[in-house]
Order: C-alpha cells, then structure tokens, then sequence
C-alpha cells in the first residue's frame, strides 16, 4: 500500500515548535510550552508509534497527535488535533482529519477513537466529529470534573475509499 499525500500536511519538524504554540494558545487548550515535552520523545525518535503531523498555510496553522491505543490490534487515539482559530470554518481540520485516517489505514489501522468534553463549551468540537463521520459510542460521566463527562466518539478506518 502507498502512503497518502497531501501537498499541505506533513510531518511535525522541530522549527515548528513556534507556529504550532500559537495554534494551541489561540485555542486555549493547554499551557503552550508544554508542547515542547510532549513531541521530545517523537524528535528524539525514541517512539517511533506516535505521529505529530501539520497543516501548512505558509506556516503550520494546525496540529494532530495520534497513537496506537496499547494493548488492541489496529486500534488509534487521536488525542489532540486543533486549527488556528484565524482558520476554523475553513474544512482545514476535516482535510487534516481525513489525512489521519487514510495515513492510519494503511499502516493497518481499523479503528480510530478521539475524546472530548461533554460541556456545553465543546458542542461545536462534538458536531465537527459528527460531521466527519464519527458515532459517539460512550459518555463517561463525571470523568474530568464534577459536572464535565467525556464523550467517546468512534470511527471504522476499515471502510474508508
């Protein structure tokens, strides 16, 4: 099987680092300088399962993190995937999402999950899974906080075209 291409993702370089803090800290998502610690295992290629990928729009305005869920056979997390919040509405996530799923099924990927917050905050985040294709398969109350559920949404990579 050949690897999908796409002219405007690849691979997550070190020279990033920058870019891809700003898209984290437009979307609020976690203090950026803790990205540094999470890609050094990916740079240091001391985990080679892990992949970091970017949208280019001249610079990278978009991030995805995925990984084999231990312990299953075919089975991936995508536990993190933001678009600067200049570019949201533009289809650069749902291109970026697509690009992870074909990526995943040829390196023999059946299932790809992703979690989220059940909070009224994150609707527009549970609507662009479902708009991509996902079902939610479970909601675990009270997982993150009192009063914040996770939602599970799941995805076949086994039927993609």
């Amino acid at each position: 099987m050949h690897t999908p291409t796409h002219p405007d993702i690849r691979p997550v370089l070190p020279g990033d680092l920058p870019a891809l803090k700003a898209v984290i800290k437009s979307n609020d998502l976690f203090p950026p300088a803790l990205l540094d610690e999470m890609t050094a295992d990916y740079f240091a290629k001391s985990n080679d399962t892990d992949h970091w990928m970017s949208y280019l729009a001249g610079q990278p305005v978009a991030v995805a993190y995925f990984a084999p869920e231990r312990m299953t056979s075919g089975t991936y997390n995508l536990y993190l995937i933001a678009v600067d919040v200049q570019y949201q509405g533009t289809g650069i996530g749902a291109r970026l999402l697509t690009y992870i799923e074909q990526f995943l099924r040829h390196r023999g990927g059946r299932i790809l999950i992703v979690e989220t917050s059940g909070l009224p905050a994150f609707e527009r985040t549970r609507a662009f899974y479902l708009k991509c294709g996902y079902t939610q398969e479970a909601r675990i109350r009270e997982f993150y906080a009192p009063g914040e559920d996770k939602i599970v949404f799941w995805k076949s990579l086994l039927a993609l075209d």
